[in-house]
């Protein structure tokens, strides 16, 4: 009988193919991203050169736009699906690069406001999801699952919840969907609703990271607003991020204790598997920028870069929201999750509005 056990040289060797099948899905990325910048610009320039005022839409826009209707009309052959699924490290990416643009000053000024702000979000969120989720007689994990995505980083927050509660696949696909679906219209809905009210750059940054759940959508709803806001929406979106080892150790030492989940063994290894890394990435990028590490043309190129991976990253948003999936998810939890978000929302724009009042954001 033959050995099909691959050797350590055979599994090395597989690593360039590996690679290379990432290339199709990602050259798609591009090429959605790009064609957002190209409409946005062409747009720009029809308008100068006609002297006619035209709406600015953002290239985020066009990107999540070209990436939606494609995802949700197209079959796309499974060639692509690797490649596109890196969405979310171009996600990361983009972030950490992105503190090249604040000094570590800023950072842990704005680190205290929204700290602030981030705990009063956190504490909330929780609170409103659980009592709505019950009054409307959901699965007591699909509960939590709710809760925790709602509060922190949305699907992240979902995935790393699930094995620590053991919740049940349909109960995670259920909550993902629940919060994709009122990610994509808050995508669309924040920006109007901060220019409405006349909203400053950064307060509305600071409100997209604290109301929009999945970091992808809260970077695109900043950048959507300006290119400000979307710097301000990513660092208090980071903080917000940076909470989800607590709230997780907390649900699966609650389940634990209900004898629904494992018993959790070394609690600060546990908080470290769930903290996001790529947080630590960006501020020692910042970190290197305070101290004078890069010239001005290498942080214009990382600054530049970072935008090239937030362009891909948008692009993914857009492919991979499957409206399908989420009508096949039942209505129940999208009600809850629309409740609850909708309050949230309500709250964090208060908090925002009475914060930047009275302190300044």
């Amino acid at each position: 009988m033959t050995d099909q056990t691959l050797s350590p040289t055979a599994s090395i060797l597989t690593l360039p193919g590996k690679l290379l099948a990432l290339l199709p899905g990602i050259a798609l990325l591009a090429v959605i991203g790009y064609a957002g910048k190209f409409i946005e610009q062409s747009i720009s320039a029809y308008g100068k050169a006609n002297h006619v005022a035209l709406p600015n839409i953002e290239y985020v826009l066009w990107a999540i736009i070209i990436g939606l209707i494609i995802g949700n009309t197209v079959r796309l052959p499974k060639i692509f699906a690797a490649g596109i699924d890196t969405y979310e490290f171009f996600l990361k990416l983009g972030i950490v690069l992105l503190g090249v643009r604040f000094l570590l000053g800023d950072v842990l000024k704005l680190g205290g406001v929204s700290l602030a702000l981030v705990a009063i979000e956190l504490v909330m969120a929780l609170w409103l999801m659980t009592v709505i989720g019950r009054y409307f007689g959901l699965k007591p994990k699909l509960v939590s699952l709710l809760a925790i995505g709602s509060s922190i980083c949305g699907v992240s927050a979902i995935i790393a919840a699930k094995g620590a509660i053991e919740a049940e696949d349909e109960d995670a696909s259920f909550a993902i969907a629940a919060i994709l679906g009122i990610g994509v219209f808050g995508l669309f809905a924040y920006p109007v609703i901060g220019h409405w009210i006349g909203l400053s750059d950064q307060a509305f940054g600071v409100w997209a990271g604290l109301a929009v759940d999945n970091t992808a959508e809260a970077t695109a709803a900043g950048a959507l607003y300006s290119d400000v806001a979307g710097k301000f929406a990513v660092l208090t979106k980071t903080t917000r991020n940076a909470t989800i080892g607590f709230v997780v150790l907390g649900y699966a030492l609650y389940w634990a204790k209900q004898g629904q989940a494992q018993a959790i063994g070394h609690k600060g290894k546990f908080l470290w598997e769930k903290f996001p890394k790529f947080i630590l990435g960006f501020l020692a990028i910042s970190l290197l920028a305070t101290l004078g590490v890069f010239d001005k043309q290498q942080t214009s190129s990382l600054a530049n870069l970072s935008r090239w991976a937030f362009l891909l990253t948008f692009a993914g948003v857009g492919l991979k929201t499957n409206f399908a999936e989420m009508r096949r998810q039942g209505i129940r939890p999208f009600v809850v999750g629309a409740l609850g978000e909708l309050l949230i929302t309500a709250v964090t724009l208060g908090m925002v509005v009475v914060a930047d009042d009275l302190i300044g954001l």
